[in-house]
């Protein structure tokens, strides 16, 4: 399957200062956490406690910065926080962060040490391209309620990524659909990284850098790519 991920003009419109980079990983090796992908979160809790030393991560510009784009859409940021943003604050609770699996721990300490959302999605389920769409509220959203599956509608105007088949991801990066999540049987993936005005395009890189890393120390063999906007 030919890897295609497109950002639709509204969003562009709306965040003229959003960039990305997707990182394609093929032959991947997952499983349950272990030791290797627990230290990964560990350093990066330690790494995010010395970045933002006592300020809270709300504070912290690029995460500030996600919190405008989340109004600016519609969302309550401190109701629905990026992806970044809710990890950071676990992990400076005594809680930490969750332990999901091999592949999720490894995106997520990439998450947290550079505070800027990561995502991963299996690319054996995804359906077609992916795509950053500002929403009608007809599209439907897969997912899970009280324990049953349930279909869920975004808000009109709210930013979603979705497939030809539905939504994958509500609010850009809050809520990831379990439809095409990483699961201990995954093997071929993409990881996307996003970023916003003021972070600089040399830390982006520098984190899909540190999570290619990872994905290598976790799977030898692996094969991966650098997908860079077009």
């Amino acid at each position: 399957m030919t890897l295609t991920i497109t950002i639709s003009d509204e969003v562009r419109s709306l965040a003229p200062g959003f960039t990305h980079l997707a990182v394609e990983a093929r032959g991947l090796v997952n499983g349950p956490s272990d030791e290797t992908s627990s230290a990964l979160l560990d350093d990066a809790a330690h790494r995010l406690a010395g970045r933002l030393g006592a300020r809270a991560p709300h504070e912290d510009p690029h995460v500030a910065a996600w919190r405008e784009m989340y109004a600016a859409f519609g969302a309550k940021p401190s109701r629905t926080r990026n992806s970044a943003e809710a990890l950071a604050r676990r992990a400076l609770t005594n809680a930490g962060l969750p332990r999901i699996n091999r592949l999720v721990d490894a995106y997520n300490a990439v998450s947290v040490a550079h505070l800027l959302p990561v995502g991963g999605e299996d690319t054996d389920r995804i359906r077609g391209a992916m795509r950053l769409v500002r929403a009608t509220g007809l599209e439907r959203f897969p997912t899970v309620a009280g324990g049953e599956d349930a279909v869920e509608h975004p808000e009109p105007g709210e930013v979603v990524w979705c497939d030809d088949e539905a939504v994958t991801c509500r609010r850009w990066n809050w809520r990831q659909g379990a439809r095409t999540r990483l699961t201990e049987e995954s093997v071929n993936a993409v990881f996307l990284l996003e970023a916003l005005a003021p972070m600089k395009s040399s830390e982006l890189v520098a984190a899909a850098t540190e999570l290619i890393e990872s994905l290598e120390k976790l799977s030898p063999g692996v094969r991966t790519t650098l997908h860079a906007p077009a």
